[in-house]
């Protein structure tokens, strides 16, 4: 699919779109910075993602393309620019996450010339429906980063939320349909923090 808009209205839209996802860095998510400073914003989780994934691409359940990966983990959070951060354990506000997220989609992917704009839409969608080997090892790796935030942090929103082990678990167990390594490698991590009191049982 080509853009046939002129030169200057496409780079126009371009410049548009790069300003407007500026605004993700004031999303705050509830995880905290490894120096419990801080909440961390949506755009920081993005960056450490794509390191993730360049560091962690060895431990896909099977070979990933890792430029497609590491596209989809800096567009997945993009509709929280309008939809916010929808913390994972919060029944009600989960209800309605996916129309708010469908309708944040249309409008900033929109703000982009028609081929760019069909593009970074499906490479969200992809992420979303995690039917591919590549959005269930970039969904893997965006359940594993707040666990491993808590964890440095002494279970900070684990704590201050009364988050259970079971519910982390019921909550990260798809992870292993990316990663069964590196959900392995959590599950112990799990049962520690529990033992270490940084995480209550059950």
């Amino acid at each position: 699919m080509n853009d046939h808009a002129p030169p200057n209205e496409r780079l126009e839209r371009q410049i548009e779109f790069i300003l407007e996802i500026d605004r993700l860095k004031t999303v705050l998510r509830r995880t905290v910075l490894t120096d419990r400073s801080r909440n961390e914003n949506s755009a920081e989780h993005s960056w450490h993602l794509a390191m993730m994934a360049i560091l962690l691409a060895e431990h896909a359940v099977a070979p990933i393309d890792l430029k497609k990966v590491l596209e989809m983990l800096l567009v997945h959070d993009l509709v929280e620019i309008d939809a916010g951060d929808t913390f994972c354990y919060d029944t009600e506000a989960n209800r309605d996450k996916e129309e708010r997220e469908r309708l944040a989609a249309e409008r900033i992917f929109g703000l982009l010339p028609e081929d760019q704009s069909w593009r970074l839409h499906e490479l969200w969608q992809e992420f979303e429906a995690r039917q591919t080997v590549d959005a269930r090892f970039a969904n893997a790796l965006d359940r594993m980063q707040p666990m491993l935030s808590n964890l440095a942090t002494l279970g900070h929103s684990w704590r201050e939320h009364g988050i259970s082990h079971a519910q982390v678990v019921e909550r990260n167990a798809p992870m292993a349909d990316g990663s069964a390594s590196l959900w392995s490698y959590m599950k112990k991590r799990l049962d520690q923090a529990v033992a270490d009191g940084l995480l209550a049982g059950g």
